[in-house]
C-alpha cells in the first residue's frame, strides 16, 4: 500500500468522515468513550471492554508500503501513515509515534554519532540503532554533580555531535559572569566556531521544517478519536537508566556499581533535583483529561541486569521519588518495563494505589496480575515472535487467554511486547485488537 501526500487538512477530514460512516459515532464521542475506557483501567474500575494499545513505530511505515528511511527523511508521508494505521486497525490509543523529532538532514549536519539511523549511515530499510558508549568518563561524575547544564554543553554534547566539538574549548560558562562574558568571544571568531554555527544553522532549518510537519499530531489523533497513551518527557524518568543508557554505558556503569557507587547514587539524585526544580503542576489536556506521561524504560534496572539488591540500592531510590513527585504533581506516570521485570513488580507497590499504568513485555503476566492487580493497571503483552511468525488465529488464541488472565476485575491493558511491531504481520496485530473487542467485555 502506498499513498499520495495530501494536505494536513484534506488527511484529517478523509480520515474522519471514513471513521464516521464506519462506526456511525462521531470521532469526539469515540475520543470520550476510549478516554473513560483508559481512565477506568488505570484506575482499576471495569471499563466497558479491556482497552489496546498499539505501538506507533517502524510498522506503520512499513504497513504504508515503505523504507523506514522515511520516518528521517520525509515527515508528511511518515504523518500520513500514522493517520492511515490508526483508521485501519482501530485500537483504543497509541504510543507516540516512532521518530517524530529528528530529523535525518539535521543529524547529518551535526555529525551525530551517538545514532544510527536509516537513510543516513544506515541504509534505508534498516532500524535505528543507538551506539552506547562511555560518552561521560569515569572521573566526570563531580562536573555533572556540580553543574548538569556546563556538563552536557561542554563534555557531552561535542561528544555525542561531531559538528560540536568546539564547544569542548569553551570555558565554564559559570565562570564567565556579567563583563567577564565577552573577552570569551574570541574564541566565536575562529574558524572552527564558525564552521559550528554553520552546521548550527543547518540543523536548526532542517529541524524546523521537519517539526513543522509534525505539528498538530495530538490534536489530529484527538480529532480522529484517538488518545495518546503519554506525553514524552516528564520528572519520572528512571535516573539509574539514563546514566547506564546515555552517559556511562554498559561498560562503564558496571564498573561505577562497585568502584564509585556513591557518586552514581549521588548523580540519579541530581537528575531528580534538577528535573523537581523545574517541574510544573499537570494541566489537563485541551479535552480535560489528566495527563499520562512516559516514566522511563527499565533497560539495564531489568532482572538480567542487576540483582534485587542492586535495583534496592542504586535504581529503585532515586526513580520511587521521581514517581511519587509526579503523581504528587498530577500526572499517570507509565513506567515501560522493556525487559524482564518479574523481579521487578513488587516495589510498585509502594506507590499510591491506582496511580500508574505499568507496561510490561518480558514479565510473566500471571504473576504481575495476582501480585499488582489490585494495586495498580498493567498492560502486556503479546510477543513480538508471534506477530511475526504466527497466525491471526495463533494471536487470537493467545490474546484471548492473557485477557482470560489479566483481565479479571479490570486493571489490564491489552499491549504489544518486546522489539516493538517492526516486522509484524499486518492481520496478526489486527486479530490481537479485534481479541479485545471479541473476548474483552465486562
Amino acid at each position: 500500500m502506498t499513498m499520495r501526500v495530501t494536505t494536513k487538512q484534506e488527511l484529517i477530514k478523509r480520515a474522519r468522515e471514513e471513521i464516521e460512516s464506519k462506526t456511525g459515532k462521531a470521532t469526539e464521542e469515540l475520543y470520550q468513550e476510549r478516554e473513560k475506557r483508559i481512565k477506568d483501567a488505570i484506575q482499576l474500575r471495569e471499563p466497558d471492554r479491556v482497552p489496546v494499545l498499539l505501538r506507533m513505530d517502524d510498522f506503520v511505515i512499513k504497513y504504508a508500503g515503505y523504507s523506514p528511511s522515511v520516518s528521517f527523511y520525509e515527515p508528511a508521508i511518515h504523518r500520513q501513515a500514522v493517520i492511515r494505521t490508526l483508521v485501519d486497525f482501530d485500537a483504543d490509543f497509541c504510543w507516540p509515534p516512532a521518530n517524530t523529532g529528528n530529523s535525518g538532514l539535521a543529524l547529518e549536519a551535526l555529525d551525530a554519532r551517538q545514532v544510527r539511523w536509516p537513510g543516513g549511515n544506515l541504509p534505508a530499510d534498516a532500524t535505528y540503532q543507538f551506539i552506547g558508549a562511555e560518552y561521560m568518563k569515569e572521573d566526570e561524575y563531580d562536573l555533572f554533580i556540580t553543574d548538569p547544564t556546563d556538563f552536557m554543553l561542554r563534555y557531552y554534547l561535542p561528544r555525542v555531535f561531531g559538528a560540536l566539538a568546539p564547544l569542548s574549548k569553551m570555558p565554564a560558562m559559570g565562570e564567565k559572569l556579567t563583563t567577564a562574558f565577552l573577552p570569551m568571544t574570541h574564541l566565536l571568531g575562529k574558524q572552527e566556531f564558525q564552521t559550528m554555527a554553520q552546521a548550527l544553522l543547518r540543523a536548526g532549518e532542517e529541524q524546523e521544517k521537519f517539526s513543522l510537519e509534525w505539528t498538530g499530531l495530538e490534536e489530529d489523533m484527538a480529532e480522529l478519536g484517538f488518545p495518546l497513551v503519554y506525553y514524552p518527557g516528564g520528572v519520572s524518568l528512571e535516573p539509574f537508566d539514563l546514566f547506564a543508557s546515555f552517559l556511562r554505558g554498559l561498560r562503564g556503569i558496571a564498573i561505577d556499581m562497585f568502584r564509585r557507587p556513591e557518586k552514581l547514587l549521588a548523580a540519579c539524585d541530581r537528575v531528580v533535583d534538577w528535573r523537581l526544580a523545574r517541574a510544573l503542576p499537570a494541566p489537563p489536556n485541551k479535552r480535560g483529561h489528566q495527563h499520562r506521561i512516559q516514566s522511563g524504560a527499565l533497560h539495564f534496572s531489568s532482572d538480567r541486569f542487576m540483582s534485587k539488591k542492586q535495583f534496592e540500592t542504586f535504581s529503585w531510590p532515586s526513580w520511587k521519588r521521581a514517581l511519587l513527585a509526579s503523581i504528587s504533581l498530577g500526572y499517570v506516570p507509565c513506567p515501560f518495563g522493556e525487559g524482564k521485570t518479574d523481579d521487578r513488580l513488587e516495589y510498585f507497590l509502594e506507590l499510591p494505589k491506582a496511580t500508574v499504568f505499568l507496561h510490561l513485555t518480558l514479565a510473566d503476566m500471571a504473576r504481575a496480575k495476582a501480585l499488582l492487580g489490585n494495586h495498580c493497571c498493567i498492560g502486556g503483552s503479546v510477543p513480538s515472535s508471534l506477530l511475526v511468525t504466527g497466525s491471526a488465529s495463533e494471536v487470537e488464541d493467545y490474546c484471548k487467554n492473557l485477557i482470560k488472565v489479566c483481565g479479571k476485575g479490570g486493571g489490564f491493558i491489552l499491549s504489544f511486547g518486546d522489539g516493538g511491531l517492526h516486522d509484524a504481520k499486518p492481520e496478526n496485530v489486527k486479530a490481537a485488537i479485534d481479541s479485545a473487542k471479541k473476548y474483552g467485555r465486562y
